[in-house]
């Protein structure tokens, strides 16, 4: 990864190459005193990559004011044995132990995971209950909702989430019973789609307006496979998409998490990272539109570390974030980068 003549190989993860990520000139902080809550990262240890607290805290030290960070699931840690639907609350038990050595103050001053955000198989339907309810005792006061993901193509090129059985799951009955159940413990559904299925997000939050709904990477825009060549396109039916959810009041917008899928450079090639002018280039209409229909009050910026990191650094992301956000007034980017956040994930 990162050594020029290697095309990326979009939707798929690879651990970050340093050594390439280095090659960046430095970039001083832009606005380093405003205050970011890092809606949406992982912690893992597979395929011989290591992300856990020690190299999440060393990207918080690059010089940005991040206060607070939420968990993602990401199939971490997971119990080796027992019922199967009961597994993921490993994963939330174990990043419960990572937030509680956050908070001890040893590791620095940015609350670690201090919301989290797990997995359940909402396919369970009403069955799904008990494991909400372990989820919520293992996470010690922080487990906040759960993401299961949807996002689904039809190409082999895409990368489908490994728990999205079919292109329509948000239209299932089974799974509109454990949402059922989710939105009555009070926890919050993180969804994840590609721009094609945003329909199914959209008649989801339609037919749930009590369900707090929050959608990641902007949507899912996708730039490579069958997409490859037609970005116009896809910008008009991903906008049109977008359009319509921002008119769902249940729905709040992530910003970010793009690098692997919308496919907007070949960072796999590329000498070196772009620079945070650069990625803010790449990015900013989809940003600027996803903030123009939904609001600052309903959008919130996101690193998807580490699996941004495949393409560009901790300090030169939220660099670009900052850029795209660089008319906003001061009230609006509080919201952007943490009251958004703080108010979605019910952040003390």
């Amino acid at each position: 990864m990162g050594r020029a003549g290697s095309p990326t190989r979009y939707g798929r993860i690879r651990p970050p190459d340093e050594a390439w990520l280095a090659k960046a000139p430095p970039e001083p902080i832009l606005e380093p005193e405003l205050p970011i809550i890092d809606t949406h990262h992982h912690l893992w240890e597979r395929g011989g990559h290591r992300y856990l607290l020690h190299e999440l805290l060393a990207d918080l030290a690059s010089g940005h004011n991040v206060v607070a960070t939420v968990f993602l699931e990401c199939h971490a840690m997971y119990r080796a044995g027992g019922p199967a639907e009961m597994r993921p609350v490993g994963e939330t038990a174990f990043v419960a132990g990572v937030a509680a050595m956050s908070e001890s103050g040893q590791y620095g001053p940015t609350r670690v995971a201090a919301g989290i955000v797990g997995f359940a198989d909402l396919t369970l339907g009403d069955r799904v209950e008990p494991v909400l309810e372990a989820l919520i005792r293992a996470g010690g006061g922080r487990f906040r909702g759960v993401r299961h993901s949807a996002a689904w193509d039809a190409s082999e090129m895409i990368g489908n989430s490994a728990v999205a059985n079919g292109p329509h799951l948000m239209k299932q009955a089974d799974f509109r019973a454990g949402l059922t159940r989710l939105t009555a413990l009070g926890l919050s559904l993180d969804a994840w789609v590609f721009h094609p299925q945003l329909d199914d997000a959209i008649d989801l939050a339609r037919a749930f307006p009590s369900a707090n709904i929050i959608v990641g990477h902007c949507g899912g825009p996708l730039g490579y496979g069958p997409y490859t060549g037609k970005r116009d396109e896809v910008f008009a039916t991903w906008k049109a998409g977008i359009t319509e959810l921002a008119r769902c009041p249940n729905v709040v917008m992530k910003l970010g998490g793009m690098m692997m899928r919308l496919a907007a450079y070949d960072y796999g090639t590329r000498p070196a990272p772009p620079s945070s002018a650069e990625l803010a280039d790449y990015w900013r209409p989809y940003i600027e539109l996803c903030i123009e229909r939904f609001g600052p009050t309903r959008c919130m910026f996101e690193s998807n570390f580490p699996v941004e990191k495949m393409g560009i650094g901790y300090a030169a992301l939220w660099n670009a974030f900052k850029r795209i956000a660089g008319r906003a007034s001061a009230e609006e980017k509080l919201a952007l980068f943490s009251t958004t956040a703080r108010r979605a994930y019910r952040l003390a």
